[in-house]
């Protein structure tokens, strides 16, 4: 499905880790892998750090941080915020809202609209696509999106598919209305049939918690997991990304009569480095072009990865630029966006 906005822009990104670092060093022996086959996983996949919240750190807790260093910081102001939403897969509660809990804590405007939506490694541009039909409201000027993920707990620490690469963070983009007439296309998909390629069985209504949940199982490759643990089928995810997101890219180019030259960087959704290569190559551009360096730096955040990969690899980038965008995974959801980026208030990384 395609998209297309006018006069929308994004003005600020800021990205939100945990200072708490963890090497892939230090969790060597709880795989069932010899320090060997490690070692060349940690090569191949680019696995170095992640950054993890301290226990009982939530996503909400790394949003409020950021949003009062903005207040703080005289870069964004209160009275301003027309509308906050919150993408993530790890709610502070099944209810209330978060970004309900974020309004009370922050003290916003209550001529305010709030919205949570669960997704994943698409969160970033469906975040965006939301913040963009609002700002067609009359009332509406300016928009927070929120995209946070606290997910460690979630993960077996002995399963050497997920544990080395999940991170924790959060991300605060201010998108608003502009004058001066931009021009934004995105392409979305969606496979439910797959989905769940990538999943927590337990935890949810359909199998809640419990003491059967937590008990750990080996699995055909030597992981160790529960049913209340993240579990990905690693083979299916990277053929899916490998066969439907080239093509996805190509496709909105095409559509948009756009070279790969007329792109200044493919910013995507980090799962690791060895994927994002190999993405790539299929495009036919350079590493440069196409970063892969989130993951050995602070772990996937799921749609955190976007605009931590802006932030770190573009913080002074003046010049304007055109993007193209690309998320996908959880869902499994695929998508695409252009767009330019120009003149950001602030677009930087600190610690909580």
């Amino acid at each position: 499905m395609k998209f297309s906005f006018q006069n929308k822009k994004i003005s600020g990104i800021l990205t939100v880790v945990p200072q708490n670092t963890v090497n892939f060093d230090d969790e060597i022996q709880n795989y069932n892998f010899s320090e060997k086959q490690c070692k060349k996983l940690k090569m191949i996949m680019g696995y170095d750090q992640k950054r993890i919240a301290p226990k009982g750190v939530c996503s909400s807790d790394l949003c409020e941080y950021g949003m009062n260093y903005l207040f703080d910081n005289k870069l964004l102001n209160r009275e301003d915020i027309d509308a906050l939403i919150m993408v993530t897969q790890s709610p502070d509660y099944f209810m209330p809202a978060t970004t309900n809990i974020l309004h009370g804590k922050l003290g916003l405007k209550k001529d305010i609209f709030c919205l949570d939506i669960c997704q994943g490694c698409c969160g970033f541009i469906i975040g965006l696509l939301q913040a963009f039909m609002l700002l067609e409201q009359e009332s509406i000027n300016k928009v927070v999106l929120l995209n946070a993920d606290v997910l460690s707990p979630k993960v077996s620490k002995r399963d050497r598919n997920s544990n080395p690469l999940i991170g924790d963070g959060a991300s605060i983009t201010i998108v608003e209305k502009s004058n001066k007439g931009e021009e934004i296309y995105a392409d979305i998909k969606f496979n439910g049939q797959e989905a769940f390629a990538l999943n927590i069985p337990a935890g949810g209504f359909r199998m809640p918690c419990s003491a059967e949940t937590a008990v750990m199982h080996e699995d055909e490759a030597g992981n160790f997991r529960s049913l209340d643990n993240l579990v990905m089928k690693g083979d299916d995810v990277f053929n899916f990304v490998l066969n439907q997101v080239p093509q996805q890219i190509e496709e909105l180019l095409t559509y948009l009569n756009l070279s790969k030259e007329d792109i200044d960087y493919f910013i995507c959704h980090q799962p690791n480095k060895f994927m994002l290569q190999k993405l790539a190559d299929k495009l036919g551009v350079s590493y440069e072009k196409l970063p892969n360096n989130i993951v050995e730096k602070f772990g996937n955040a799921s749609g955190v990865t976007i605009p931590t990969n802006i932030c770190f690899n573009l913080p002074n980038k003046k010049e304007p630029l055109k993007l193209c965008l690309s998320g996908f995974g959880i869902g499994l959801t695929w998508a695409t966006m252009v767009l330019d980026l120009d003149n950001l208030n602030f677009n930087q990384i600190i610690e909580y």
